[in-house]
């Protein structure tokens, strides 16, 4: 329990430590989108830029193909492309994506397929006390990191993933949360979680949230202090399974 406990102090270190930068201005050059609302929200063209700073609530162009040379950031209490959009946009971000205290970010899509080309990071997705991710069929390179945050109505997707670091998710809570079919390089942590939902038939009534199930993760896999514990839940019903882990499976995780 002790080294349960180190690791978890560690995960959550190193997503208080590298949230932090999030108070960096953006640079010059950035585009910036605002305005916008949950039923319209302002575009952002399909095209090229030099970083993107969101201050509204906005989405990429549907079904066109989105490069951002440099850093992506979401302030607090934006949202960009939630619930990931839908049709499918192209995005390509060469440098880190940080987001802010109750914003949103949707990289990817939510429509189902085998492939996690949707989106690319070239780095790191780091979010501090975020509404939530909705992240899926997406490509990082780096890491995904997430601390505190959460919204009652909202639910917490990492599907159908490829992220070559770790993934570190943290102090969330809402409605579900899930790490699912996803290709981690590194470890994953999920602690301190809590979700309300519950599950679909035959399910209904039993707690549903912190699915962690059907991933192929290099490193160690730690579950600690989430609510409901960590399970595969009612994922069985779309085939969910064990993962396979190269590492250690610590914690709530030992038997997943």
């Amino acid at each position: 329990m002790t080294k349960l406990r180190l690791l978890v102090a560690a995960g959550v270190l190193l997503a208080l430590g590298v949230a932090g930068s999030a108070a960096i201005a953006a640079p010059p050059g950035t585009y910036t989108c605002s305005g916008g609302t949950e039923v319209s929200p302002t575009i952002i063209p399909a095209g090229t830029y030099d970083g993107l700073n969101v201050t509204g609530i906005c989405a990429f162009a549907p079904a066109g193909a989105v490069t951002i040379n440099g850093d992506v950031r979401v302030e607090p209490g934006a949202i960009l492309n939630d619930h990931a959009g839908s049709p499918v946009t192209t995005t390509h971000i060469t440098g880190n994506v940080q987001v802010g205290k109750g914003a949103v970010l949707g990289l990817g899509t939510y429509a189902p397929g085998p492939t996690h080309d949707v989106a690319t990071v070239d780095g790191n997705i780091v979010a501090h006390a975020p509404a939530s991710l909705y992240v899926t069929r997406t490509t990082v390179h780096g890491n995904v990191v997430s601390n505190g945050g959460g919204d009652p109505v909202r639910n917490f997707p990492l599907k159908d993933d490829t992220i070559d670091g770790n993934v570190v998710i943290t102090g969330w809570s809402g409605l579900w949360l899930g790490v699912i079919r996803d290709i981690v390089g590194g470890n994953v942590i999920v602690s301190n979680t809590a979700g309300t939902q519950t599950g679909e038939p035959p399910f209904e009534g039993v707690p549903d949230s912190t699915e962690v199930a059907t991933n192929q993760i290099g490193g160690n896999l730690i579950c600690h202090g989430n609510t409901p514990p960590a399970q595969i839940g009612d994922a069985v019903l779309e085939g969910g399974s064990k993962n396979d882990v190269g590492g250690n499976k610590l914690g709530e995780c030992a038997d997943l």
